[in-house]
């Protein structure tokens, strides 16, 4: 045992100062996001606005005027999405929750049904066992209507009570606005103020980072944008009630990595399957299908290698952030995943972290690429 420790105290070591360093970063940027949210939200506010702002600006317009136009326009979208998009989403989530004690007692007695039809087909089957099983199933399908209810209870209030979001989304887009007009004064002070080592952080940063997570972001989009509009127009053909509430919620299951509709859709199929409506559950079996063939098509050519990290990696990264960081610790979590992939395909895990290199043939943090070249010592971040 002690030679093990011998061995492996500098690796711990080193791989514990990295695992403090994000664990701060991550302490850290909660702290602020929950101190200063609206300065947060501007960037995200400012990337959405400044290309408009930069093309207008670049047609004559002066950069003031430009930026206040595209500021509008944004706000205009967002203001429509919320009021129009929001109201019918709210109330038809709390409609759907008013609805759910109904499917609950239906599944009930559908069940009821079949195992009495069991029961008295099966002269072997113990007397008691219709009780049993219907105590049962009561007890899943009560704890499952509790849960579908709290969640749709939790989200419609989530919709209807966003007062604080709102205030801070707002003097975001006030914060963002003068960031525009004022973008370029920072970048010239940025080049010529910053230390040489922060410039070569963010160059490094920019390079395989940030270009990441836009590509990602904008991939994603697509990717739900289809799914919600072929969910959406198929459950409308159909006849489907709440069809726009139940395509948002699988765009929004289908953010999810590993989860996606079938969350959604799965539980949704086996009730219509169980309480006799064998024609819908079948069609909806075929849209599943066609919406996750859709995606599997799509999602190569549309993502291609933007990220690098695996479904699970990401997901098990997201929920602990999650839990230990808020959502200061949801948003931070791509990020950090896709520096954290960039530093290991260039080599610098396999240069800071040390580790005995007779213990391995193959060095268990050098990049799968064998062709990459390592930057040298002054060019790291």
């Amino acid at each position: 045992m002690l030679s093990l420790y011998q061995k492996y105290w500098r690796t711990v070591f080193d791989i514990g100062i990295i695992a403090l360093t994000v664990w701060l970063t991550m302490y850290i940027f909660s702290y602020l996001y929950n101190l200063a949210t609206p300065v947060f939200l501007s960037f995200l506010v400012f990337w959405i606005i400044e290309p408009l702002a930069r093309l207008l600006n670049r047609w004559g317009l002066r950069k003031s005027i430009a930026s206040g136009i595209s500021v509008l326009l944004f706000t205009l979208v967002i203001l429509a999405i919320f009021v129009g998009l929001g109201f019918v989403f709210t109330q038809q989530i709390i409609q759907l929750s008013e609805d759910l004690p109904k499917y609950t007692a239906q599944l009930q007695e559908q069940i009821s049904n079949i195992t009495g039809n069991l029961q008295g087909r099966i002269e072997a089957l113990p007397p008691g066992i219709e009780d049993k099983l219907n105590d049962a199933i009561t007890f899943v399908t009560n704890q499952g209507a509790t849960w579908a209810g709290v969640f749709l209870t939790w989200l419609a209030g989530f919709l209807t009570s966003f007062s604080s979001f709102v205030l801070n989304f707002s003097i975001a887009i006030i914060l963002a606005y003068f960031l525009s007009l004022e973008i370029e004064t920072w970048k010239q002070l940025s080049k010529e103020r910053s230390p040489k080592t922060l410039k070569i952080a963010f160059e490094f940063l920019r390079n395989n980072v940030f270009k990441g997570i836009g590509a990602y972001l904008k991939a994603q989009g697509k990717l739900i944008s289809i799914t919600f509009g072929v969910i959406f127009v198929a459950l409308l053909a159909l006849g489907v009630n709440n069809a726009f509430s139940i395509a948002l919620l699988a765009g929004f299951f289908d953010v999810l990595p590993l989860l996606g509709v079938n969350t959604l859709f799965i539980p949704w199929i086996a009730y219509l399957f169980i309480t006799g409506e064998t024609n819908l559950a079948i069609w909806l079996t075929g849209l599943l299908l066609v919406v996750t063939l859709t995606r599997q098509i799509l999602e190569p050519r549309i993502t291609g290698q933007t990220v690098g990290v695996s479904a699970f990696t990401m997901l098990a990264f997201m929920m602990v952030s999650l839990s230990l960081f808020g959502v200061a610790g949801l948003i931070l979590a791509p990020i950090l995943m896709i520096l954290l992939k960039a530093l290991y395909d260039q080599g610098y895990f396999n240069k800071w972290i040390r580790y005995p290199r007779e213990e391995f043939i193959v060095p268990p943090l050098a990049p799968q690429q064998s062709e990459l070249v390592v930057p040298a010592d002054k060019d790291r971040p």
